[in-house]
């Protein structure tokens, strides 16, 4: 199996600790594929028409798009429960979690281009920029409320959400997301020492791309 990959890409990085909680790193070859908005991939394309990582390669021709279908697809291969609950009530609210984790990286994606785009301050007067602004602040204070409930197992949706905090703290530090949240930043920190998220740090290579000695 070939996994289209950057070290980069939260959604990417979703895959990978499911691959490292499931012992199924080693039946995956990752292959570093740069992917930009304004700059389509060829190899990409060719597989996934929304030029979008990941995508996964299998080894008997089928392609699989997007992180929650990887990563539901590596659980139920290694037959684990604990990623993805058995029970209606565990399954749902797994996946319920997930979606607003995925849903705080989209929104955070396309709030930084949003500012690239336009040349634009963080904190510069733009209703859009409000508006994302007040959707991830309510995001995070929605998490701090629930906070002790999400240290009771770790999950996808618990997978997802921790990724999305730590691509707060990778692209948006200036927000300083844990302040006034205790109970936010306490769990983020417990969860980020487990040996998958620690092995999936995310890394920007952009400087090893530009010089040409990365693959």
């Amino acid at each position: 199996m070939r996994l289209f990959w950057s070290p980069k890409s939260p959604f990417v990085r979703k895959v990978m600790v499911v691959l490292h909680e499931t012992d199924q790193v080693g039946d995956v070859d990752t292959v570093r594929t740069p992917v930009q908005m304004a700059e389509p991939n060829p190899q990409v394309l060719e597989a996934n028409p929304l030029n979008k990582i990941p995508t996964l390669l299998l080894d008997d021709g089928r392609v699989l798009l997007d992180s929650r279908v990887i990563c539901e697809f590596f659980a139920r291969r290694a037959n684990d429960t604990a990623l993805y609950p058995n029970d209606d009530a565990g399954y749902f609210e797994a996946t319920s979690l997930q979606a607003l984790g995925d849903g705080l990286l989209d929104l955070l994606l396309v709030w930084r281009n949003w500012h690239r785009d336009r040349g634009l301050a963080h904190d510069a007067a733009d209703p859009y920029l409000d508006a994302f602004g007040l959707k991830v602040t309510t995001t995070l204070d929605h998490l701090e409320s629930r906070a002790d409930e999400l240290g009771e197992r770790f999950d996808i949706g618990r997978v997802s959400i921790a990724i999305a905090l730590a691509h707060l703290d990778f692209r948006w530090g200036v927000l300083d997301w844990r302040a006034g949240r205790p109970n936010l930043a306490a769990w983020h920190a417990e969860v980020s020492d487990r040996p998958s998220m620690r092995a999936t740090r995310i890394l920007d290579d952009s400087a090893t791309l530009a010089d040409g000695s990365a693959s």
